[in-house]
């Protein structure tokens, strides 16, 4: 028998969502290199999604990819923060290796960009690369079609949510998008847009690269 309600399926009491965030540099020829990352564990409780840890850290990243004062500007973390830190082999191997109690969904706004990195980096964090998604932009579009855009600042307006203080450094964005995710989770079950894990995953899922099958080569 299908679910009544979300709080009723098996599959999504049992699921711990991670939402996560990167800040990153975008250095001209090559791809986006972070340096900065945040991570919260939700899990469900009843109808609540109750945080259950977080991991935050700052990232030296490779000299091809040094900051630019536009970084500085947005983020406001500046070289001489990062010129002491690990770099993102190190930071994500971390992070990988408290992710033990399976299974986990990530979370995040707008999720192809952490997607990316974390593929771009699977060799040190394979746990993290290989998990699927759910993007809270394409759970927004389904629950708020109106809108005339589903940017992270639009919805934190919208839903009447407090600015993050930081807004553009990893950890303030991760809290808001956890917000964001309970609101728009809630307003799916209200309006009976989902009633499973299942359900929510079909609008709002993303598969992560490093969880899709190679395809197999013909020469």
């Amino acid at each position: 028998m299908a679910p009544t309600l979300l709080t009723d399926d098996a599959d999504f009491r049992a699921v711990c969502f991670v939402v996560i965030d990167f800040e990153a540099t975008t250095p001209t020829g090559y791809r986006p290199e972070p340096i900065d990352v945040a991570a919260m564990a939700l899990r469900p409780r009843g109808a609540e999604l109750i945080e259950v840890g977080r991991f935050t850290a700052l990232i030296r990243p490779p000299g091809h990819a040094s900051l630019a004062r536009s970084d500085t500007d947005q983020t406001g973390i500046t070289a001489e923060m990062l010129a002491g830190q690990p770099d993102a082999a190190t930071v994500l191997a971390r992070l990988d290796a408290r992710l033990t109690r399976p299974p986990y969904l990530l979370v995040a706004h707008n999720a192809p960009t952490e997607a990316g990195i974390l593929y771009d980096y699977r060799a040190h964090c394979p746990r993290l690369a290989a998990m699927d998604f759910v993007d809270t932009v394409r759970l927004a579009r389904a629950i708020f079609p109106a809108l005339p855009s589903h940017r992270l600042d639009l919805l934190i307006h919208h839903l009447g949510l407090s600015w993050p203080a930081g807004r553009h450094r990893a950890m303030p964005d991760v809290v808001v998008t956890a917000d964001v995710f309970r609101r728009v989770v809630a307003d799916g079950v209200r309006t009976g847009k989902w009633r499973s894990l299942r359900e929510l995953r079909a609008v709002g899922g993303y598969q992560s690269r490093g969880g899709r099958p190679e395809q197999a080569a013909l020469f």
